[in-house]
C-alpha cells in the first residue's frame, strides 16, 4: 500500500494526547493516527449500514434483486 503524505489541523488537544501515546507506547504519531482513523471507519461503516437497514425496514427504500441488477448489466 501506497503511503501519502498529508496536512491538516487538528486541536491542540489532540497532538497532545498524540504526542503523549506516542512517547509511551513508542510508535510513530502516523501510525497511531492511520489506526485510530481505520477504527474510526469501521465504527462509521456500521453506524451507515444500520441506517441503511433501518431505511429498508421503514419502506424507505426498496431492495433490487440480485437476478435484475445482473440482467440490467448483460451478466
Amino acid at each position: 500500500m501506497q503511503k501519502i503524505r498529508s496536512t491538516f489541523t487538528i486541536s491542540d488537544f489532540v497532538i497532545d494526547e498524540l504526542n503523549t501515546l506516542s512517547s509511551e507506547l513508542k510508535e510513530k504519531k502516523s501510525h497511531i493516527v492511520e489506526n485510530a482513523l481505520n477504527m474510526y471507519f469501521d465504527y462509521i461503516d456500521e453506524k451507515i449500514a444500520d441506517r441503511r437497514l433501518d431505511r429498508l425496514k421503514s419502506g424507505e427504500e426498496k431492495l433490487i434483486p440480485a437476478d435484475k441488477v445482473f440482467e440490467e448489466l448483460g451478466i
